[in-house]
């Protein structure tokens, strides 16, 4: 033992300061080395060498299996599908299930003293009002011609008292449905205000509908009537939801789709869903989806979110990460993994809000498909959903985090829909209140950790290298203590072994 050590001691002296110049410069210059490939392999792969290696060839070795990575089938059906769809970039939509200023907004206001939306926000009802609720003819009818510079006006209760001023003079349909929607404090008053608005709207439509073909301006008027119709009856379902009638509420949605089929851009279908969802009426649920997860139809975070639900819930209350790694993944999990990944790729920020890894907020008036504020409108209705389904959160946890390894780099040429919208952000940030939320941002590949480890150890062993090459001498002393530190253990285990065992053993031992 004690030779061992002399001989130990006897090579650190003898070793100059040259060899330990050389030898940082090696290090550093084979690390530098693995840093560039490796970089070089990220930015064309997307992925780290070593850590594909690791988990391409050793973790099979021990006996893993990668659950997360879906089957290929169905990408090139996807990437026809991408190239079917005719959204807009950065269109803004107005929110199906948008609450009620008065009796739900304003009363977030008054509780936390914070104000819900934005200015954008509001100003994009605004024209929407416009759109929908006014037409050239109405100066034809006072109480219209009142509620046309009613939408106009951006103080609240300008607005109000322009809608009272309007009926004193008739039932106006329109004026019904601006109390209903900003002075009605309660979802059974707003109720009670769009029964009225419904029945002067409904005498309207009947009178417009008869002269709708006697020129453009009965046209304008009809279609202005028929909008405004359609807008009472959805936010009526809507209040016998919220009021706890939901198969009321569903017969008046199925009624309403089928009485106005062409008015799809109200996007009926997803306040459907939700009711029925609510029922857990799940045969009917895979029934609408049927008919509006097309493709021909823009997607949404609602449709392909319900999608993944339904088929995680014939598997999730049984699924198990452990058991999936050893046996693999059955044909009906992979289907339901395939379903979450394309619902992620669609709108990555939902998972975060159905996890609850990130708080939620009152959803905006609009939405901007695959933006954060469509996850918060999506997450804020349906997390209570996700959570009835026995194991299905448990299912979305194990697996959402998957898709960006399927997406191919950069992450902005897609795989199963269209690429990315670059500009999601800045509109998310218009649509909603920065002062307290936190805009989250399409999830970007981060640098492995081989990467940032090898760049350390290269920039570490540089600087060894160049402290070496500059204080020779005292570089030298500092590795010698630092090996005689490193070595200090061992030889304090090898004294204590050395004097448990007898001498004559030791001497044995030591000539093998």
């Amino acid at each position: 033992m004690f030779g061992t050590e002399s001989s130990l001691s006897m090579f650190l002296n003898t070793l100059t300061p040259k060899f330990y110049v050389a030898l940082t410069g090696t290090s550093s210059l084979i690390s530098g080395l693995i840093l560039i490939f490796e970089w070089w392999y990220f930015r064309k792969y997307g992925t780290s060498f070593i850590e594909q290696v690791s988990v391409s060839h050793l973790r099979p070795l021990l006996g893993g299996v990668d659950s997360s990575t879906p089957s290929s089938a169905n990408t090139s059906n996807g990437e026809a599908d991408s190239s079917r769809q005719s959204v807009s970039e950065c269109k803004v939509w107005r929110n199906p299930l948008n609450l009620f200023r008065g009796a739900e907004y304003n009363r977030y206001t008054w509780v936390t003293g914070r104000e819900p939306l934005t200015y954008y926000d509001m100003n994009l009802s605004a024209q929407d009002h416009q759109t929908f609720f006014t037409c050239d003819s109405d100066h034809l009818r006072p109480a219209d011609a009142i509620m046309q510079k009613a939408w106009r006006e951006r103080n609240p209760q300008a607005r109000i008292s322009a809608a009272h001023e309007a009926l004193e003079l008739e039932d106006c349909a329109t004026a019904f449905i601006l109390l209903a929607e900003e002075e009605a404090t309660t979802i059974m008053e707003a109720e009670r205000l769009f029964k009225q608005a419904l029945k002067a709207g409904d005498v309207c439509y009947r009178r417009s509908q008869q002269l709708q073909h006697h020129g453009t301006q009965y046209e304008a008027q009809h279609r202005r009537d028929t909008n405004v119709l359609v807008y009472i009856k959805r936010r009526l379902a809507m209040c016998s939801r919220k009021l706890g009638r939901t198969r009321e509420a569903v017969k008046m949605m199925r009624d309403l789709m089928k009485e106005f089929p062409l008015l799809s851009m109200f996007n009926i279908h997803e306040n459907l869903l939700e009711s029925l969802l609510e029922l857990q009426n799940y045969a009917d649920v895979q029934a609408v989806l049927a008919k509006y997860d097309d493709i021909s139809l823009p997607k949404s975070a609602t449709i392909c979110y319900t999608a993944a639900l339904l088929k995680a819930r014939a598997v999730s209350d049984k699924f198990s990460p452990e058991a999936a790694s050893r046996r693999g993944l059955s044909t009906a999990e992979m289907n339901a993994v395939e379903a979450i990944h394309r619902a992620v790729e669609f709108n990555p920020h939902v998972p975060k809000y159905l996890l609850e890894m990130k708080s939620l907020i009152l959803p905006p008036e609009h939405i901007l498909k695959r933006g954060d504020s469509e996850a918060i409108a999506y997450a804020f209705f349906h997390l209570q959903h996700w959570k009835r389904v026995e194991g299905a959160l448990n299912l979305l946890h194990c697996t959402w985090e998957g898709t960006f390894r399927m997406i191919p780099y950069p992450l902005e040429k897609g795989h199963l829909f269209y690429p990315y919208p670059i500009c999601t952000e800045t509109a998310d940030r218009e649509l909603l209140p920065t002062v307290f939320h936190e805009v989250s941002v399409y999830p970007k590949k981060e640098l492995p950790f081989f990467i940032l480890f090898t760049a350390g150890l290269c920039s570490f062993t540089a600087m060894l290298a160049l402290l070496t090459h500059q204080f020779p001498e005292l570089m030298g002393v500092f590795a010698k203590a630092f090996l005689s530190t490193l070595f200090a253990p061992l030889n304090f285990i090898m004294e204590k072994v050395e004097s448990i065992l007898p001498s004559s053993l030791w001497h044995q031992l030591t000539r093998i």
